[in-house]
């Protein structure tokens, strides 16, 4: 397998006048397991059918390595593409799925017979090679089509939101095979997703795509604690946003005026610069910070609403000097707080996060 990373350089792709994909330069190291994240029509599907050949760039340049694939042709480039459905062939069994990208490149019967055996055994199916598709459950047609791909030892396995139609369970566990299937092939993964809590549990880094470019891009956990703009930090799960604007500034803090009166925050932005405060749910706390060093009181809040989701409770609440604010919490399930009560929150300074956009 090609032990060379894959770039892209000024890569877009229009339609008429609408553009699906706009100068995107990315960068993935070989062996990494990029996410590619977004909404609906963010781009994301059509640059990861960019890389793989189906779809040819309007301008920009793919390389594998130093070797240029731009107009190369899918079959001929070093990429295998998993898509949603599978596309497995119903007529075949399923070591005949399995051997099928072997044959079209005319390995040996010796050499593919031992590949599909290898590869079946990678993904769990070790003995399924007679059984037919239409014997098998979702999960494990998932994971034939896998076995298809990694079969042939691409240098990039590009995978198309493989585990949209399993449910929930299966999907959580279909997560964690494929990081260690990759992690085992030190084979480059590019994943397509729209959901946040699958890119964070299976990601390297995160590319956060949102109307054909990429606003975001980086490890899971500074995507998701350090957004770089307001559209990562409310696309990357629930956040809240306190308006506020600079009042003076020393050596890296900032002094801000909020509605929830006025407090420091780390920051080096100019004095009279509106930005917003964003602190996680989980990260604003009920009960009295007192005046310890780094605490942030937000003052005092009435719980409106109260929804038991299992591994804590979410919380909304009204709050702010004039009580017109509203945030959400996340506490612990075993928090008897109700709608109704009146409670104290605070939140740390270093955990908060200045925007201006």
């Amino acid at each position: 397998m090609s032990e060379e990373r894959l770039r892209l350089e000024k890569i877009c792709r229009y339609y008429g006048e609408i553009t699906a994909v706009e100068n995107v330069d990315l960068t993935v190291e070989q062996g990494e397991f990029l996410v590619l994240l977004g909404p609906s029509g963010s781009g994301k599907t059509t640059l990861l059918s960019m890389m793989g050949g189906f779809t040819e760039p309007s301008s920009g340049k793919i390389y594998i390595g130093e070797e240029d694939i731009t107009d190369m042709l899918p079959a001929s480039r070093p990429t295998v593409t998993v898509f949603q459905d599978y596309a497995l062939f119903p007529h075949m069994s399923v070591q005949d799925n399995v051997g099928f990208g072997l044959t079209m490149r005319r390995v040996s019967r010796r050499e593919r017979s031992r590949r599909v055996e290898e590869s079946l055994d990678k993904v769990g199916l070790k003995g399924f090679g007679d059984r037919g598709i239409h014997q098998l459950s979702g999960g494990q047609r998932q994971r034939v089509a896998l076995a298809r791909a990694i079969a042939v030892e691409p240098a990039v396995l590009l995978l198309d939101e493989p585990l949209g139609a399993l449910d929930l369970k299966i999907r959580h566990q279909m997560q964690e095979e494929l990081v260690h299937l990759q992690k085992s092939l030190n084979t480059t993964f590019v994943h397509v997703t729209h959901d946040q809590d699958e890119a964070m549990s299976m990601a390297d880094n995160i590319a956060l795509i949102n109307h054909g470019q990429i606003v975001d891009h980086g490890p899971p956990e500074r995507i998701y604690l350090r957004p770089s703009n307001r559209f990562t930090a409310t696309f990357m799960g629930d956040s809240n946003m306190i308006e506020a604007s600079i009042k003076s500034q020393q050596e890296g803090r900032a002094s801000v005026v909020s509605p929830y009166g006025i407090f420091d925050v780390p920051c080096k932005l100019p004095t009279g610069t509106s930005v917003h405060i964003v602190w996680r749910p989980e990260q604003i706390r009920t009960g009295s910070g007192h005046s310890s060093e780094g605490v942030i009181n937000l003052g005092e809040a009435k719980v409106t609403e109260v929804v038991f989701q299992g591994t804590h409770r979410q919380c909304h609440v009204r709050c702010g000097t004039e009580m017109d604010q509203e945030l959400i919490l996340k506490v612990s399930p075993r928090n008897p707080i109700l709608a109704g009560d009146l409670v104290q929150i605070y939140a740390f300074e270093s955990d908060a996060v200045v925007l201006t956009d």
